[in-house]
């Protein structure tokens, strides 16, 4: 009986051990898991809000683009195709060289650098 008693014993604790092993393998895991999807949401709004205040300073379609960036599984596609677009646009923008010039030499004329027959002189050769 005692025998009976000692392998009932060893096994219950067995089974005790086990389940002690699993809940500790569980916690180095991380216990938190279930916080995974919650930070993996609050990342993509981050990124998704800053994809539309970008767009938006573009002149592009804000909103467009935020649900774009937010939509699952493609949502990176669109990303990395917002981030070329966007360069290639900003890249085919640039200041007409005559409107820069003009827009300096105002500046050197409201400073008082140039007189008032340098700066006529020098805007009638830039419209030139």
């Amino acid at each position: 009986m005692s025998r009976i008693l000692s392998v009932a014993a060893s096994t219950c604790l067995e089974s005790t051990d086990h389940h002690a092993t699993w809940m500790d393998e569980w916690s180095m895991m991380g216990g938190w898991w279930f916080l995974w999807p919650i930070i993996w949401i609050a990342v993509a709004l981050v990124i998704g809000i800053l994809v539309y205040r970008d767009a938006e300073k573009r002149g592009m379609n804000g909103l467009l683009w935020l649900i774009l960036v937010l939509l699952p599984m493609v949502g990176l596609l669109f990303l990395v195709i917002y981030l070329v677009i966007r360069e290639e646009r900003h890249k085919g923008t640039k200041p007409e060289p005559s409107k820069s010039a003009e827009k300096l030499l105002d500046e050197r004329y409201a400073r008082g650098e140039i007189t008032t027959e340098e700066y006529k002189k020098m805007k009638e050769e830039i419209r030139k």
